[in-house]
């Protein structure tokens, strides 16, 4: 049964600033919070090691299911620990032999759902069976038949299961190769209908969409990205693997071209989309081009950015006093929850350890650590696929992205906006607003109920760069969403309801380091009695981030503004601030200009220092100068 000893201690090397001058964190650091990670767990578990009842929430599959869950997802950080390291964790590897006993055994009362009888198993059936896989010296060749047996039998329940369109034909596809590798039966069916499916979500330079919407998140990296490279490991010799060697691997190394612009200077991932409660899980990319050697990332940039990333986390409290994780960002928040979660859920952090499988004397251990791009200089980058203009400063560290791609959605879909896809901006140092309706990044009107409009079913226009200043744009028919409280489960697209139809918006961000010239192009609003608002970032206001939002004259009739504020906890912090700006009677259509700033301590320098100049073009503050009149010719050609 579960212990009710005290909390494990753990114990850490001194940091080590020769080897990793800027996080000091070295294989042996990992390997310490592993081992703690995987004690602190083990004391939730079963006397027979299959169940791990870990406190906290109970997901919409259940206890059994959730127990699985962090059996497996344990399991996995476990066999990346013995890969790397076979001689000196034989605890682990019979920790979990007698698991993956009783787990299967059909006579145990307490034997775990098989992917035949519960959804949820399809996913940790498949962290168990990567795990054996690149265990198979250590665990599964020394596991008695029975047991092999048993496991085999209880895999083979995935064989002809339907798995949805979306990142979860992973689960099926490594499940099937894996006991296709100990003599199992399997489906070449399915093996080839999930890579078709794999292939078909793929968008160009390195970017998968998870699904058929414009669902762009860190499933890219610790999915679509990490399971092609896993399999190198696990099957190497299978010709399917073989065969799509050079094409994953070249898919792989342009997504670590875009990746690692967004990662800030003190660690932080882009904060975007679903399953943030996995937080460290965004370095597993960062390690999958380091395993195969599928990366033009040099060693010492990999590493520093999977180390930054786990730093960031175990600093801001990831693990609790009882050294589990929670569901949460930086320490536990409940509100983070979503349908699927339960206590065992953030274990998927696991996949950001899978460096752990690589030998201590692999050039990623052993390379010194190298700058991130917005530790070297001011950065400035396109990403295609998720429709993203990605700004970073070395300044403050913060990496910004202004988003006129990403919804969760498609096209003309009216429902509302889903917090972590829909807003106007993401960044590395801010938290999105988790409510539905809201001022962050927002350009939105206003009813007589205080209601405000969603932006989901936008149009991309495109983006660009001109003279220094990255261009993006977006147009949107405005929705007021009256949200059915029935909907359905949270899965990261925003909730559907009754559409009522609002102003037109096309709104332009160009952007130039820490600030952000806002375009606002209103149809559809004259006659009406609604009201414009733009809001800028949020911030936590006892952070050293600041965040600025100003009219500019030249623009629109901006004459009311204000900040809103919650003084609640949220995800990173205990309150949280909006500022705006806005009409202070009914919009009219026209245009409306407004500065939107993010940065440390200089940003009001940046913001005082920019403004339009007598000539009429619009320059920032170090003088980068653009002429706004030739960005919305290019934007609308003919207009």
């Amino acid at each position: 049964m579960p212990s009710t000893a005290p909390p494990l201690a753990l114990s850490l090397p001194p940091l080590d600033r020769d080897l990793s001058p800027y996080t000091g964190l070295t294989r042996e650091h990992w390997c310490a919070y592993a081992d703690y990670m995987l004690r602190s767990a083990h004391r939730h578990a079963t006397d027979d090691h299959a169940n791990l009842h870990l406190p906290g929430a109970t997901s919409a599959y259940g206890r059994r299911s959730d127990s699985l869950e962090a059996f497996a997802r344990t399991f996995l950080l476990a066999s990346f620990r013995i890969a790397g390291d076979p001689e000196q964790t034989g605890w682990i590897a019979d920790w979990y032999a007698q698991g993956l006993d009783a787990g299967t055994d059909p006579h145990n009362p307490d034997r775990w759902p098989t992917p035949g009888e519960l959804d949820q198993a399809k996913v940790e059936a498949a962290s168990l069976a990567v795990g054996l896989a690149l265990t198979r010296e250590v665990l599964w060749d020394k596991l008695p038949q029975r047991v092999q047996e048993q496991l085999v039998t209880w895999f083979a329940t995935v064989i002809g299961e339907k798995y949805p369109p979306i990142n979860w034909v992973w689960f099926q596809i490594v499940v099937e190769i894996f006991l296709a590798s100990v003599g199992g039966g399997y489906s070449d069916e399915d093996i080839d209908a999930g890579l078709a499916i794999h292939d078909a979500l793929y968008r160009g330079h390195g970017w998968f969409a998870d699904g058929s919407e414009r669902a762009y998140d860190h499933y890219v990296g610790w999915a679509f990205q990490v399971y092609p490279q896993l399999l190198q490991l696990m099957a190497p010799d299978d010709p399917r693997v073989r065969a799509r060697t050079k094409v994953d691997g070249d898919r792989l190394a342009d997504f670590l071209d875009d990746a690692v612009h967004l990662v800030g200077s003190n660690g932080a991932p882009l904060i975007q989309g679903r399953s943030l409660i996995y937080r460290f899980a965004a370095a597993a990319p960062f390690w999958a081009g380091q395993v195969p050697g599928h990366t033009r990332l040099t060693p010492g940039v990999s590493r520093r950015a999977a180390s930054g990333i786990l730093k960031y986390f175990m600093d801001r409290g990831a693990l609790n006093d009882d050294g589990l994780l929670t569901i949460g960002f930086h320490g536990e928040f409940p509100g983070m929850k979503q349908s699927y979660s339960g206590a065992g859920s953030p274990y998927w952090a696991a996949k950001g350890m899978m460096g752990l499988a690589l030998p201590a004397e692999h050039p990623a251990w052993t390379s010194v650590e190298e700058p991130l791009p917005v530790e070297l200089t001011d950065t400035r980058h396109l990403i295609s696929a998720p429709g993203w203009q990605v700004d970073g400063t070395v300044a403050d560290g913060i990496v910004r992205v202004r988003n006129h791609g990403t919804d969760h959605a498609n096209p003309g879909v009216r429902v509302a906006d889903s917090p972590l896809y829909a807003r106007l901006g993401y960044s590395t140092a801010t938290f999105p607003d988790l409510k539905a309706e809201s001022l962050d990044n927002a350009v939105v009107f206003v009813d007589g109920a205080a209601r405000l409009t969603h932006r989901t079913g936008f149009e991309f226009l495109r983006h660009f760069e001109r003279d220094g200043v990255q261009v993006g744009a977006s147009r949107a028919t405005t929705n007021w969403i009256e949200v059915d409280p029935d909907g359905g489960p949270d899965h990261g697209s925003g909730a559907a309801g009754t559409a009522t139809p609002g102003p037109e918006a096309t709104v332009v961000s160009l952007t130039h380091g820490a600030v952000e010239l806002r375009l606002v192009r209103v149809r559809g609003a004259s006659g009406s009695d609604v009201r414009l608002r733009i809001g800028g970032w949020p911030v936590d206001p006892s952070s050293e981030v600041l965040s600025d939002v100003r009219p500019i004259a030249s623009g629109g009739q901006c004459g009311d503004a204000g900040t809103w504020c919650q003084d609640a906890p949220h995800p990173m912090g205990n309150h949280l601030i909006i500022p705006w700006i806005g009409t202070s009677g009914p919009a009219r259509d026209g245009d409306y200009v407004a500065l939107v700033g993010l940065g440390g301590e200089g940003l009001r320098l940046e913001m005082d220092g920019a403004g339009f100049t007598d000539a009429g073009t619009f320059e920032f503050a170090d003088g980068t100068a653009v002429d706004v009149d030739s960005v919305w010719a290019a934007l609308t050609p003919g207009s």
